[in-house]
């Protein structure tokens, strides 16, 4: 019963879909082939999604598969809204000919070719785009930079480097050599210290064990520190017993001990320059609309005072909007992730930046400010489920500090 709304509302879309192809395009010939390429694609994605996740992990063609659903249901559903636009229209349309002329019969007018022709041109754009993301653009990396000043950063931390990673989500890997490179792009930034701000995996530890050593690889001179994003604790995973996700947890925990990171659970830790010193602070993931809200941001603090100058590591964005922006202890800079940026969107920096994902978090991509506070949530390194990105790019963050 619960496929019957799905596949009603699946058919309406076909049957517009159609439509504008069989305005669009007069040939039989060429509506036969539409109708062949159709049904192959039909038949690709329901053996995609009928393959076996790997731990629950969408990788190989079950993860295609949705790639190519979401390319094909992007052009459709731009043929639709055209289509249905334009009934609308033909509607309106014929009850005024019906009321100005009482003896004309009540009738549509044809569809007019131009409009699906428009609306196959504007549907191309997403279509080509989410195939073109499975392509290149989930390995596309961005190194973005940022300079942020303070009025309080200490004065031997002028100039200091830092460069953020997050959700890498190591279980949608498939090109060892191109993740190789993104790593590769992480050390030749040279920042003082590397930070991690969760999501290491999709669902379990086991992802981890294979890029384990090449995300060893990745140094700083202070270090390498991460913390837990929502993914990590295994929740979306059906364990044979809470003992088993445990076990797991503790793996996670493990590996990332393992690759040189130090993993910050509700901590802090001081990096020192002569007399001077910066505290990181990392939490646990606290998420706003049915996430986890482990993180305890007094106990991570404990011990500091509102003039020492902090980085927050915390996953979620929505715990700076929620709690950290307007604490009393001051945190200057956080640094979260999670967003993906929803691994679409169209972006010209400095002038516009839209994704869908804007609607579900005031704060998605890039650099906020608030109450002389920042935030920068970063795009992600990996991916999930959309085996691709389109405009939000695999991410590396360098955030330079400056004292004003």
């Amino acid at each position: 019963m619960r496929w019957i709304i799905p596949l009603f509302i699946y058919l309406l879309v076909e049957i517009y879909a159609y439509q504008a192809f069989r305005v669009a395009f007069k040939s039989k010939y060429l509506l036969y082939i539409y109708i062949f390429v159709s049904l192959c694609i039909i038949a690709f994605i329901v053996y995609g999604f009928n393959q076996p996740a790997n731990k629950g992990t969408f990788t190989g063609i079950r993860a295609y598969s949705i790639g190519v659903f979401l390319s094909l249901m992007s052009l459709k559903l731009v043929l639709v809204f055209g289509m249905f636009a334009e009934d609308i229209y033909r509607f309106i349309q014929a009850i005024f000919s019906k009321i100005s002329t009482s003896e004309e019969k009540f009738s549509l007018s044809s569809r007019r070719k131009f409009i699906s022709q428009l609306a196959l041109g504007i549907g191309a754009i997403p279509f080509f785009s989410l195939l073109y993301g499975m392509y290149k653009g989930k390995y596309n990396y961005k190194v973005l930079t940022y300079e942020l000043t303070f009025e309080d950063l200490p004065k031997a931390f002028d100039g200091y480097t830092l460069t953020q990673i997050s959700d890498v989500h190591s279980g949608s890997f498939d090109n060892a050599e191109k993740v190789t490179y993104g790593i590769s792009l992480i050390n030749e930034q040279q920042s003082d210290v590397v930070v991690f701000t969760g999501d290491l995996v999709n669902n379990t530890s086991e992802e981890m064990e294979g890029w384990k050593d090449a995300f060893g690889q990745i140094k700083a001179k202070d270090g390498v520190f991460s913390i837990l994003g929502n993914h990590d604790y295994g929740d979306y995973f059906s364990w044979a017993s809470k003992t088993e996700k445990q076990r797991n947890f503790n793996r996670l925990k493990e590996i990332q001990q393992e690759m040189g990171w130090r993993l910050l659970l509700d901590e802090h830790v001081s990096l020192q320059k002569g007399d001077d010193q910066i505290h990181l602070v990392g939490v646990e993931n606290w998420g706003k609309g049915g996430f986890q809200q482990k993180g305890d941001l007094d106990q991570a603090s404990k011990s500091l005072s509102e003039k020492d100058f902090k980085v927050l590591l915390s996953h979620d964005p929505s715990h700076w909007n929620e709690v950290t922006k307007n604490h009393p202890k001051n945190f200057q800079l956080t640094l979260s992730g999670h967003t993906h940026g929803m691994q679409f969107g169209i972006e010209i920096p400095g002038w516009f930046k839209f994704s869908p994902v804007q609607f579900r978090y005031p704060q998605w991509a890039g650099v906020y400010q608030e109450n002389k506070r920042f935030l920068h949530v970063n795009r992600g390194f990996g991916f999930l489920a959309y085996p691709g990105r389109v405009g939000m790019w695999p991410e590396i963050t360098v955030i330079k500090l400056r004292k004003t």
